[in-house]
């Protein structure tokens, strides 16, 4: 994996990592229990552009703020430090543009649900995403992104 990521970008994780550098290991944890998680419900779904996908990015943010406020009691520190984060990992990793404007948009509905769901459990939050991506709204290059605030959205496939 690492071979796909340019030095500059390898620089930039690094740097990121040393300003918060407690919140490294809980990341790559909540990275580690995101994916399987996912594919626990949805099999390699979750890597295509669809409602599975929808429901890992959220997942994602909501689990790498949730992990790191043990370690930083600061609501504000750790979801700047998982917007952060993956957005590196959206731009270490180029995707189409219609698909990385989606996936921003599914990490930030899932800052979101750290934010007003701070109380709940784990488990609920991923019974609460799973409702979520079942509803996810079908985007296109022409949609307007404002529209879908606090919804997760997906691309249709052919």
């Amino acid at each position: 994996m690492l071979k796909r990521v340019s030095f500059k970008n390898i620089l930039k994780v690094i740097f990121i990592g040393f300003q918060f550098p407690l919140f490294v290991l809980p990341t790559l944890k909540a990275t580690k229990d995101c994916m399987k998680t996912s594919t626990e419900l949805y099999g390699r779904l979750h890597y295509k552009n669809g409602p599975a996908n929808a429901f890992r990015h959220a997942f994602w943010n909501y689990l790498i703020a949730k992990r790191c406020f043990k370690w930083r009691k600061n609501e504000a520190v750790v979801l700047n430090w998982a917007e952060k984060i993956t957005d590196w990992h959206e731009n270490a990793f180029p995707n189409k543009p219609l698909a990385k404007k989606m996936d921003l948009h599914n990490n930030a509905v899932g800052r979101t649900i750290f934010k007003t769901h701070f109380e709940q459990t784990e488990a609920n939050v991923i019974e609460m995403l799973r409702k979520m991506a079942l509803d996810s709204i079908p985007v296109h290059s022409s949609s307007d992104f404002a529209d879908f605030e606090n919804q997760l959205v997906h691309i249709t496939e052919a």
